[in-house]
């Protein structure tokens, strides 16, 4: 009940401020901030549906959760027995020069891996999709290749690959016309470089090809993959004599570079609340000089200045609240139905296009078409965490309070006896 009275006047200072000038500063604001909370959690969304895209294919099919190496080879069952592992995968790899039709030539990575492995491991299969053809591994001499790596080559499936150059134990040799694999399927994922350098085949391909004596590798997946850590040192325990390698270190280089980029992104994006925060600033300074005679009253009438300053925070409260939860929701309905708005964005821009084309040069409009950057950004699944959208909304609330207080250390610049004097 003490402080009923700052409330009071602040609604009162609201009520007065909501016409003229000053109304349509206080709408700017509010706008202003729920566009940049809305903007924000798309431009997050977004963008963390890219990164995901990247980081599940890598973790699926390229990198694993842990990689494990050694001497000797290693019973795959164990690794099963360690708590926190969901799947071990005993594989070959090697760096291969691939010949194409017409001798066109690509670098690549051979893997060997289990010929079943896309009907036992979900998420190496829920990452692929198949282009042509189909993933079969079972019979010896046949491969998979990434659809890029495949296109570059010229083959089909059906076709032929040969293996100019390939590296290996020391049975293989590293120059040899001789090996050629027939190409049973192209595969693809949301990484460009696995589609571009990969080439599946079995064990069984695999060993022929490099030699006994050629060393086997482990990918083990986990149940959680933030826990790695933890069931590294229990692999060590169980299986001391190899060495493990987490998903973290191996792809340190790559996902820096996403962490960076997304930081960068969010820095960009946040000026928009700086800018709000200035409009806000100016708002709240106009209203103090608007209001220095209710200030004076107030004061002399042995109100404390924090007690008017925390008035003008009200406002600045109240500003930031009215702008950040429409921004939320709308961000959120814009994340969730991203495909149809961006649809609808297409058409609205082709048929901006189409007019002025009509309008200008209306033997052209034959030749228009519709932007694949729009299809191509719908098409990415928007990820939303809430801590990303919780912290977005708060910095916009935060951002409207700061100005206000900034704005209301004039209050404390008054003096009583210098305003009433000039009334």
């Amino acid at each position: 009940m003490v402080n009923h009275w700052i409330t009071y006047v602040a609604r009162r200072f609201a009520r007065v401020d909501r016409s003229g000038r000053g109304r349509a500063t206080s709408q700017l604001s509010i706008w202003g901030i729920a566009f940049g909370v809305a903007a924000l959690i798309v431009i997050m969304s977004v963008m963390n549906g890219f990164q995901m895209g990247f980081i599940e294919s890598i973790l699926e099919i390229s990198s694993f959760h842990i990689r494990a190496a050694g001497p000797q080879p290693a019973d795959p069952d164990v690794f099963l027995t360690v708590n926190g592992v969901r799947s071990c995968i005993p594989l070959y790899e090697a760096q291969t020069l691939f010949a194409g039709r017409s001798g066109r030539q690509r670098p690549g990575l051979l893997r060997g891996i289990p010929a079943d492995l896309a009907e036992t491991d979900a998420g190496f299969a829920g990452q692929l999709r198949v282009d042509g053809g189909s993933f079969d591994l079972q019979a010896p001499g046949t491969v998979v290749l990434g659809t890029t790596l495949a296109r570059g080559l010229g083959l089909r499936p059906g076709d032929t690959v040969n293996l100019l150059a390939l590296s290996g134990g020391s049975e293989t040799d590293l120059f040899d016309s001789s090996r050629s694999l027939k190409v049973t399927g192209l595969v693809s994922c949301g990484y460009s470089d696995i589609n571009a350098t990969f080439a599946f085949v079995s064990l069984e391909t695999a060993r022929n090809l490099l030699g006994d004596s050629a060393p086997v590798q482990y990918g083990i997946k986990l149940q959680n993959a933030d826990r790695v850590d933890g069931v590294i040192a229990r692999l060590q325990q169980t299986v001391p004599e190899l060495q493990y390698e987490s998903w973290r270190v191996y792809n340190r280089s790559f996902f820096g570079a996403l962490r960076v980029e997304k930081n960068l992104l969010l820095l960009t994006a946040a000026l928009i609340f700086v800018v709000v925060g200035v409009n806000i600033f100016n708002a709240m300074r106009r209203m103090v000089y608007q209001k220095h005679e209710e200030i004076a009253v107030l004061k002399a009438l042995g109100a404390p200045q924090k007690a008017i300053q925390t008035v003008f925070l009200y406002q600045g409260l109240r500003t930031g609240f009215a702008g950040a939860i429409p921004g939320l929701i709308a961000g959120l309905l814009i994340s969730v139905r991203m495909e149809p708005i961006i649809g609808l964005f297409s058409k609205v821009g082709y048929g901006i296009v189409r007019f002025f084309t009509l309008l200008f040069s209306p033997e052209d409009v034959q030749f228009l078409e519709s932007s694949s950057v729009f299809l191509y950004y719908a098409a990415i699944p928007a990820r939303i965490f809430f801590s990303e959208a919780a912290a977005i909304t708060l910095f916009g609330i935060a951002a409207s309070l700061v100005a206000a207080w900034a704005a209301s250390r004039t209050v404390t610049k008054m003096s009583v006896a210098e305003v009433l004097h000039d009334e």
